[in-house]
């Protein structure tokens, strides 16, 4: 298997388990409150981290003194941020809205690239680009296009437009990514996460917003704390690695198309026509978008 093919698959497998987290995220509604739900999931996969990976944080604990300023900031912004965010975000819009504003983030990465670094993006990557928003739009109105027009803007909109742009700068940094092993970059921000998120949890929990997790949230807890925070991230980071930010970014327009067949799974949602048609049109995209790349 090709390098690109290994993080086709990659990448793949990062925006199953995103679409997953927002499926979960908007099911904590009402089962734990977006703050309880941010700390709980690094608290769960940090135990997984302790129990797992600490002989290699150890060897690698001379670069991660060197390097911890970075190395916070990638998990305050990129892990605590991001999410706390879309979890607010779920409590006041709804699904549709936030597919659509997500599928925005592979274009700020490519706004930011060419800002910052004059990183170019391909006319195919432009077109690729849109069609895979066609296909997230599609998705997003259920084949219904006219819909979108009915869409109202609130709160939760512009949250989730922040969260975007979060995700885009936490992405197209990682350019910077100390060299070290992808255990050890993995541990030291998400207890950085861990950190960062327990000011907002005493916020909420002043402020009398917290809820409790029941049998329900716990269960979306823990899904949060192997898979988005754990699994997604380090394939993430390995993906960007190996194709670029620009590439990679493709990929996050997958989300919704995954997330909407986890619900008909998990649910029991009907699968429409359109479903397929998104796929195909998500995929489409990134094929054109990856022949047309630049070459250099």
């Amino acid at each position: 298997m090709t390098q690109s093919a290994r993080a086709y698959l990659i990448l793949s497998v990062t925006a199953l388990f995103w679409g997953g987290n927002s499926v979960a995220g908007k099911m904590a509604v009402g089962h734990v409150s977006p703050m309880l739900l941010t700390t709980l999931r690094w608290v769960f996969a940090l135990v997984v981290i302790l129990a797992v990976m600490m002989p290699q944080i150890r060897r690698d604990w001379a670069k991660i003194r060197r390097h911890w300023p970075q190395l916070f900031f990638y998990g305050a912004f990129g892990f605590t941020l991001f999410n706390v965010l879309l979890y607010s975000a779920l409590q006041y819009t709804s699904a549709i809205n936030a597919v659509i504003e997500q599928a925005g983030i592979p274009m700020i990465i490519f706004v930011l690239n060419f800002a910052l670094f004059r990183i170019p993006a391909s006319p195919a990557q432009i077109i690729g680009f849109t069609v895979t928003l066609a296909g997230v739009l599609v998705t997003a109105s259920h084949g219904n296009l006219a819909a979108l027009a009915d869409l109202e803007f609130n709160v939760g909109d512009a949250l989730i437009l922040c969260a975007c742009l979060v995700y885009a700068v936490y992405t197209v940094s990682l350019r910077w990514k100390p060299d070290m092993h992808w255990q050890s970059f993995i541990a030291v921000p998400a207890f950085a996460a861990l950190l960062s998120s327990l000011p907002l949890l005493g916020w909420e929990v002043a402020a009398g917003d917290v809820i409790v997790p029941d049998a329900a949230g716990w269960a979306i807890i823990l899904y949060a704390a192997v898979f988005p925070s754990l699994a997604s991230q380090v394939l993430w980071v390995r993906g960007v690695e190996m194709i670029g930010p620009n590439r990679a970014g493709l990929f996050i327009n997958a989300i919704p198309v995954f997330g909407t067949l986890l619900s008909v799974l998990l649910i029991d949602e009907p699968l429409h026509l359109f479903h397929l048609v998104a796929l195909l049109l998500v995929l489409g995209g990134i094929a054109i978008a990856e022949w047309g790349r630049p070459k250099a």
